[in-house]
Order: C-alpha cells, then structure tokens, then sequence
C-alpha cells in the first residue's frame, strides 16, 4: 500500500529552511518541492515512463514564481498525459521545438525565403516590386505571425485598406502571390494545408481592360494621337518599340542593349524576363531598327534602352506606357498590352499563319502534344512578317492605311 502523504500547505513552503544537503517536500502523487542549500526551491514530478517504466523526472518550474496551485494544475496535466501513455517531459519537450519552429517560421521569414528562392529566376526589377508588395501590405500586420497559426480572416482583414482604396489590381496580385507563398509553406513542411486558398473571393475582383484595343481601321488615329501628345520623347519611343516589335509592356520597358544582336537584326530577350519563362527572340525590321538607332546618343551608355526618369541605371517602368496612354484620354479605349491586341488581329485580317503570329507574340500552345511536336519557332517567317507589320504602321503613319497594302509580303 502506498505511504499516505500529507499535501503541502503554502506556510509550510514559505517556511522551509536551507539545510547542508537538498531535500524535497512531498505533496503526494509525484509531486515535490526541492530545497537547495543556496534557499532556492523547485518543482519536480517524479513519475513512470510510458512502456518502458523507468523512472524519470520533469520540473514544473521554481518557487514562488509557480505557486503551490500552479504545481498541482502541473501535475494533474502530466498524470492526464500519463494516462494516455504520452510522456510529459517529452511533450513539454516537443511543445518547446514547436514553439521555436514557430517563431523561425514567421510569416515573414517564409515569404523572405520564397523570395529569395525565386530571385535567381526573376527580374530584379520583378524581386524588388515583390519584396515591396509584402512590406508595404501585409508584413506590417502579419509579419511576425507564425505561419502555422495565420488565418484567413487575419490575412483579410490586413488587406482590406487596399480594397477600401480601389487597388484591385494591387490586391489581386498579392493574394495570388500570398498563395504561392502557402503552397511553398505546404511543400517546405511548415504547414499541412493553405488556409488562404479562398482570400481573393472575401473582395470584388479588378475590372480588366489589359486587352481593348483600337481596331485595326483606327490605327492611323491612335498614332495621331501618340504624334500630337504631350509626352517625353523616351515614352514616345517606347510606344513606337512596343508597336513594331509587339512584345509585353514589361519586356518592352526592360529592354537592354546587350540583348540585341545587331549582326542578326534580332532582339533576344531572356527566359527570365518572359511571362512564359521561355527565350524569345524578336526579329528587328528596318523601322525597329532606326529606333535604335536614335536611341544611340542618348542611352546606349547606359545597360537599358529606356532608362527610368529617377533612376537612369533602371530602366522604365512597365506602366509608363499604361499610364501615358491613360493621361491621352484613352482610357477603356487603348493600353498597352492592347497593342498586341491590335497587332494580331490586323495580321490574321491579313491572312498571315496563326501559328506565326502567336510565335511572334511569345504564346505558348495549351495543347502540351501539340506543343511537344512543334519545336520551330519560324523565325525567318517571323521575319518577314515582322517587315510587313512594321511597313503598315509606317504606312498608317502617314495616314496612308489600306487593309490590303503590301500585301506582297505576307505571302511566306
């Protein structure tokens, strides 16, 4: 029969003298209280190992900062572990590694390690705006929250002032970037699931207009306005690059000299800095050409075609164009992006292969077998297209537009 103990009493504790050697003070059921020579007191549970039954102690922390009430809620959690045939001490253990992975794996820490991670593969205009995007959005609020425990209504919540302020657009690249961030957490082992899938559905979703366009007929307008504008000269040939070379806002404003092979009249634009993260070469007409050419004198000494305003070593923002177009009135009328538009659906008017067009404007086939047979990129092809297109604008230029001029050349 076990020895009867009689349970502590808080002026027993408060009058236990040091002694030469340490003792304890039972208060029953594994629970102790140690005195140490030096008058310091601890808490120690004695109890049983699960399966094995060695024995084996854990301390509850020391006296007075635990009281005696303390000490025995302690011991009653240990016993309810026990009795699950779980450890204490090993739990308290594993509660502690959690704690510390917790407090490495911020929601910070996970994004900063995303990012550098996708870094070497992108831009580093792209890295920076990234890296931006979290710090002015969301690392304010939920930086410091560790991964594991972030939900979705706090993530909500922290994104609420950009939907109060109509940046749509902002929002919705962040929440898609957030997820991304998830999905890597998932993968990395710092979470079992992504309680922000569904973050995005919580706000109205950016009205897009990436693709109006002016109609084929109305190019010659579109360059009429351009013409007559009140905009700097680098933005007005920027425009006139996009137009002949019919490539992305963003490749066209990240456009550096040492990617055109001026030997080979081409411009070889990186995987890095493609949508698709594929290479893409441009086929350069004449008229692409002399835009280079007039660009010598004033940014050939710099690593960019178009350098940025406030910043020459960078080069101009993917928006410049945007907003340019924007400030001339044309806005639900013409961007950027929509040059291409106008791009590709004057040349299918014209009868030019589809399949050359979507070379030329960097699409990559959603049919992944048919994309698997056809490795050409029909460059020559390509080329003289390219010539045609950069003909018709100047043609429309000079107000000159016919659906069927030169038409000659589109015969590849």
């Amino acid at each position: 029969m076990p020895k009867l103990v009689t349970p502590l009493n808080d002026t027993q504790i408060k009058k236990a003298k040091p002694k030469a050697k340490e003792y304890l003070l039972a208060d029953g059921k594994g629970l102790a209280l140690r005195v140490k020579p030096n008058g310091s007191k601890m808490w120690l549970f004695t109890y049983s190992k699960p399966y094995t039954k060695k024995r084996a102690q854990i301390s509850f922390g020391m006296y007075p900062d635990v009281t005696l009430s303390d000490a025995r809620t302690s011991r009653a959690e240990a016993r309810a572990l026990l009795a699950k045939d779980i450890d204490p001490k090993e739990h308290k253990e594993a509660f502690a590694n959690d704690k510390a992975a917790e407090a490495k794996s911020t929601f910070e820490a996970v994004v900063r390690e995303w990012i550098d991670l996708k870094e070497p593969k992108v831009s580093a205009r792209y890295a920076f705006n990234l890296r931006r995007g979290f710090e002015l959005h969301l690392f304010p609020y939920l930086g410091k929250v560790p991964i594991s425990k972030l939900s979705a209504q706090q993530a909500i919540e922290a994104l609420k002032p950009l939907a109060a302020a109509d940046k749509l657009d902002i929002l919705g690249r962040i929440c898609r970037r957030v997820n991304e961030v998830m999905e890597f957490a998932i993968n990395t082992g710092r979470i079992q699931t992504n309680n922000l899938s569904g973050i995005s559905k919580a706000f109205d979703s950016a009205k897009h207009e990436s693709m109006a366009s002016f109609t084929p007929q109305e190019l010659p307008k579109l360059i009429s306005i351009v013409n007559s504008a009140n905009i700097k000269l680098m933005t007005r040939c920027l425009f006139e690059w996009q137009l002949h070379t019919m490539v992305r806002p963003g490749e066209a404003a990240g456009a550096a000299w040492h990617e055109i092979d001026f030997e080979n009249k081409l411009w070889n634009i990186p995987a890095k800095r493609m949508k698709k993260r594929k290479a893409h070469s441009v086929p350069l007409s004449p008229q692409a050409l002399s835009i280079l050419e007039y660009l010598k004198p004033i940014s050939a000494h710099r690593e960019f075609i178009f350098p940025a305003d406030k910043d020459p070593r960078a080069h101009a923002s993917r928006e410049t164009l945007g907003a340019a177009l924007r400030r001339m009135g044309l806005i639900g009328k013409q961007t950027a992006h929509g040059l291409r538009a106008l791009a590709s659906t004057t040349l299918n008017e014209q009868g030019f292969d589809a399949d050359v067009i979507e070379a030329a404007l960097a699409h990559v086939d959603k049919n992944k077998v048919r994309a698997a047979y056809n490795r050409t990129d029909y460059l020559e092809r390509r080329r003289k297209m390219m010539c045609w297109w950069s003909d018709h604008i100047e043609d429309a230029s000079k107000g000159n537009y016919s659906v069927t001029g030169n038409q000659h050349l589109k015969i590849i």
